[in-house]
């Protein structure tokens, strides 16, 4: 039995394809669980609000195709920032935390990563600041109740783009069911900005990653970039991270309307299994 669990990004497949369809052809690929997108669109963000049999369907179909989905990305929490100074945006991502957390316990989905801004279309202020860490805590109690994982994803703006940042909060939160979920590709966008260590960046979060984001950048460019056409280092990122104890991965890319998709997974799944079955 393999020592770790890889897991595939669910928007590097065409987004018209059925449950069954994804979690087949990621499992095809290699891959041992999908990563499930609640991002800003309407239609993704109306999975929070899934019907009950409808979820217990996604189970079955998880059982019927051996390949379950494990990890959830609320990018929808960029648009409805928790730190916003609108109201009505804040009041919404709230419910977008809640309403996702509940998702993931029906579902068996042990993390929900939420994005690491306070706000992203508005400025950042002490204001939103204070507003972001007062939301993180309600959405931690909620966490803390269903027994599910909130990590922290290592955005690519100066509020946390980086685990020490990150680390800010898990301390200031202070629960078990807060930690980092980082994004390796902007981490070393960061580590290039600041002229920093990225394996030092990462060992601040010792004891608190639940997982490693493997994203290919390139500096100032933090989206769609191949694997290995980028400067991201995943060889050193997987050594550092597994000695931490870190064992579950997320490939993170995205379909583009290539027709050989299917290529690009395979491809993707055979790169980083190749480093991890060298720890």
């Amino acid at each position: 039995m393999k020592a770790y669990s890889l897991g595939l990004y669910e928007k590097a497949m065409p987004s018209d394809l059925s449950w069954e369809e994804k979690l087949l052809a990621a499992k095809d690929a290699g891959f041992d669980y999908v990563e499930l997108s609640i991002d800003a669109t309407e239609d993704k963000i109306e999975r929070i609000y899934m019907p009950k049999a409808e979820r217990l369907e996604m189970i079955r179909t998880m059982y019927e195709t051996e390949l379950p989905i494990r990890t959830m990305c609320v990018s929808a929490l960029t648009k409805y920032a928790l730190g916003s100074e609108d109201a009505a945006l804040c009041a919404r991502g709230m419910e977008i935390l809640e309403k996702s957390v509940e998702l993931a316990e029906d579902l068996g989905i042990r993390v929900v990563m939420i994005p690491g801004y306070d706000v992203y279309y508005e400025p950042s202020t002490l204001e939103t600041k204070h507003r972001f860490l007062e939301n993180l805590k309600k959405g931690v109690q909620i966490a803390e109740k269903a027994g599910v994982i909130l990590g922290l994803e290592t955005m690519e703006n100066d509020f946390m783009n980086t685990v020490e940042k990150a680390m800010k909060y898990v301390v200031l939160c202070g629960s078990n069911y807060l930690k980092v979920y980082p994004d390796i590709g902007n981490l070393t966008n960061a580590a290039v900005r600041y002229q920093s260590d990225v394996l030092e960046d990462l060992e601040l979060g010792r004891s608190n990653i639940t997982s490693l984001h493997l994203k290919e950048t390139k500096p100032d460019v933090y989206r769609e970039v191949p694997y290995g056409t980028g400067h991201v280092n995943f060889e050193a990122a997987i050594a550092k991270t597994w000695e931490m104890g870190v064992r579950r991965y997320v490939t993170e890319f995205w379909y583009k309307g290539n027709e050989a998709w299917k290529d690009d997974l395979t491809k993707a799944y055979q790169m980083m299994s190749e480093i991890l079955d060298r720890q």
